[in-house]
């Protein structure tokens, strides 16, 4: 075995794209990795000083979509690039948008699935960013992405993750077992 010093190394680490309304309306994104799950209905992001942060300061109100293997390069491209100091940082992506159905943020066309989501505290806040956990209030998933039982299918959507050993993004794949059922046939 090797060591290493600590670092930002949980896999797999998703690829968030955090859709927002700058303040004159026009639709904002950023890529985040490190996000997650915090509970049964909410996520929790962790974010720099960005102006997706100006906007959710302003209005507590964003859309997280999960880039794939098609928006690679528009996603990576959001997240390099500032909307502070790039006007016509949404339109180099090609991506189109629509207001979300039940928050006050953007759902942006070419994602397979993006969660609505509000705000409900804000951890360790200070001008270099905040740590937010955030409410999941609506789900919409592009029908073309829907299982036959009528739920989102992940195999479908070629999802992404975020590689930072490497700096890369690995797609990812096919189903491999079954979820609180394959680990029973060791149970005695």
């Amino acid at each position: 075995m090797k060591n290493f010093k600590p670092s930002a190394w949980l896999l797999p680490q998703p690829v968030l794209i955090i859709g927002t309304y700058n303040a004159d309306g026009t639709p904002n994104a950023m890529n985040a990795a490190w996000g997650g799950q915090w509970d049964y209905e909410e996520i929790v992001i962790s974010l720099g000083s960005h102006a997706t942060t100006d906007n959710l300061n302003r209005c507590g109100e964003f859309t997280v979509a999960f880039a794939t293997r098609g928006t690679l390069t528009a996603a990576d491209y959001v997240g390099v690039v500032s909307g502070r100091k790039d006007a016509a940082k949404m339109e180099r992506t090609g991506w189109k948008a629509a207001k979300a159905s039940c928050v006050n943020a953007p759902v942006f066309d070419c994602f397979p699935m993006t969660l609505e989501c509000r705000i409900k505290e804000k951890v360790h806040e200070s001008e270099t960013g905040f740590y937010m956990v955030a409410e999941i209030v609506n789900i919409v998933c592009d029908e073309r992405y829907l299982a036959a039982d009528g739920k989102p299918d992940v195999e479908k959507m070629e999802l992404i993750t975020f590689d930072p050993i490497h700096n890369g993004y690995i797609v990812l794949g096919e189903r491999v077992g079954a979820a609180f059922h394959d680990g029973l046939s060791l149970k005695k």
